[in-house]
C-alpha cells in the first residue's frame, strides 16, 4: 500500500482588498470591534464584473499547484473539489474545472464539508492514492462568500468574517510508508447542525419557490446564520481532540509539531490552541489577518503561503486541522 505526498501547491486570491475601515461604511461597525474578536484587518472580495467565480479561482489556483508539481495536467487522474459556495447548485464545480484545464476525462468529485472541506477532500484523495486507483490527484479548496452575504448591520456579526479566495495541491503516490501524509482523522455531530448554517435554498424547509412565493424582504434564510460563541466554545474543544487523535495514532507528542496549520476560522481560536499546545509562533501560520475566513479554501491558502515562505521544510511534521459548519472537524499529519 503506497501513501500519498503533496507535490505542488498554489493559490488564488481577488485582487480586491476590502478593509475594516471599508465595512464600516457599509455597516456600523468599525476596526477595533472586529480585529478584538476575530483578528482580521482585511478579507478580498471579488468585484462585479471581474470574471473570479469559486470555479475559475478554484482554476487558477490549480494551475500553479500543477505547474509547480512539475507535471502535465493529463497526469492529473482525478480532481476533488471541496466549496460551500458552487457556481451552480449543480453540477458541481469539478466537472468546470475539469473543462477549463482541458484534462482528459477523468472524475471530479465535489466535497460540501464548508470549513473542514478541504481536510475531507484531503482524505478522500488520501485513501484512493493509497488503495492504488489513482496516482495524481487534484484537491481544490475554493470559495466565494461576499456574493452571499448580508453586508447590513443586520449581518454584521457574520459577514465581517468572511472572505474569498481559493487554493489547491497535487498529491501523488509515495512509496515510503514513512513520509507523505501519515493519517487522517474525520467527525461530524450533526445535531449542532443549526448553529452554523444556510437555510435557503434547500429542498428541505425553503427552496426557491418559497422565496418567490413570499417576496419578503426581511427573510434571512438564505443569508448565513452562526451562533458565534457556541461555535468558538466547540471548536477549541474538537480542535484539540483531533490534533491529539492524529498524534496518538502516530506515536507523535505536542513537541513533534514543527507546522500547525488550523482552519482560519478566527484568530483567537488559533491562539487559543496555540497556547494549549506550547506552540511558537513560528509553530503555527495563520494569516486569517488579510484574508478572512476562506472556508474550504483557508487551509490550502495558509498551507502555500507556508510553503512559499520556507516555514516548511522536508522531514517537518505538518498538522492540519479545521472545524466548522454540520459540526464536522478533522486533522491530517504528514511527514513532509
Amino acid at each position: 500500500m503506497y501513501n500519498s505526498k503533496i507535490i505542488g501547491l498554489g493559490k488564488y486570491v481577488p485582487d480586491n482588498v476590502v478593509t475594516n475601515a471599508d465595512l464600516s461604511t457599509l455597516m456600523d461597525t468599525n476596526d477595533e470591534w472586529i480585529t478584538e474578536r476575530t483578528g482580521i484587518k482585511e478579507r478580498r472580495w471579488v468585484k462585479d464584473g471581474s470574471g473570479d467565480t469559486t470555479a475559475t479561482m478554484g482554476t487558477k489556483a490549480a494551475k500553479q499547484a500543477i505547474e509547480r508539481a512539475g507535471i502535465d495536467k493529463n497526469d492529473i487522474d482525478f480532481i476533488i473539489f471541496a466549496t460551500l459556495s458552487p457556481d451552480m447548485y449543480f453540477p458541481g464545480p469539478g466537472v468546470q474545472v475539469q473543462h477549463a484545464l482541458d484534462i482528459k476525462t477523468v472524475g471530479a468529485l465535489d466535497v460540501r464539508n464548508q470549513c473542514s472541506g478541504f481536510v475531507y477532500a484531503i482524505s478522500v484523495a488520501d485513501n484512493f492514492i493509497k488503495t492504488g486507483m489513482y496516482k495524481n490527484i487534484l484537491v481544490i479548496g475554493s470559495e466565494l462568500h461576499s456574493h452571499g452575504l448580508d453586508k447590513t448591520t443586520r449581518g454584521r456579526g457574520v459577514s465581517v468574517i468572511f472572505g474569498d479566495g481559493a487554493g489547491a495541491a497535487v498529491l501523488t503516490r509515495e512509496e515510503n510508508n514513512d513520509k507523505g501524509i501519515l493519517s487522517t482523522h474525520l467527525h461530524s455531530q450533526g445535531e449542532h447542525a443549526e448553529e452554523l448554517v444556510l437555510v435557503a435554498p434547500g429542498m428541505g424547509k425553503r427552496w426557491v419557490n418559497d422565496i418567490l412565493a413570499d417576496n419578503d424582504p426581511n427573510d434571512e434564510s438564505y443569508f448565513p446564520h452562526m451562533n458565534g460563541q457556541f461555535v468558538f466554545k466547540n471548536a477549541v474543544v474538537r480542535f484539540s481532540e483531533v490534533i491529539m487523535e492524529g498524534l496518538a495514532k502516530n506515536n507523535l507528542d505536542k513537541e513533534a509539531i514543527d507546522m500547525l496549520i488550523p482552519h482560519q476560522a478566527n484568530l483567537r481560536i488559533a491562539q487559543f490552541i496555540q497556547k494549549k499546545f506550547g506552540l511558537s509562533n513560528d509553530q503555527v501560520f495563520n494569516n486569517i489577518q488579510k484574508y478572512g475566513n476562506t472556508t474550504a479554501a483557508s487551509i490550502p491558502i495558509a498551507l502555500c503561503e507556508a510553503w512559499e515562505e520556507s516555514k516548511i521544510k522536508e522531514g517537518d511534521n505538518v498538522v492540519l486541522a479545521a472545524f466548522g459548519s454540520g459540526f464536522t472537524w478533522g486533522s491530517v499529519i504528514i511527514k513532509w
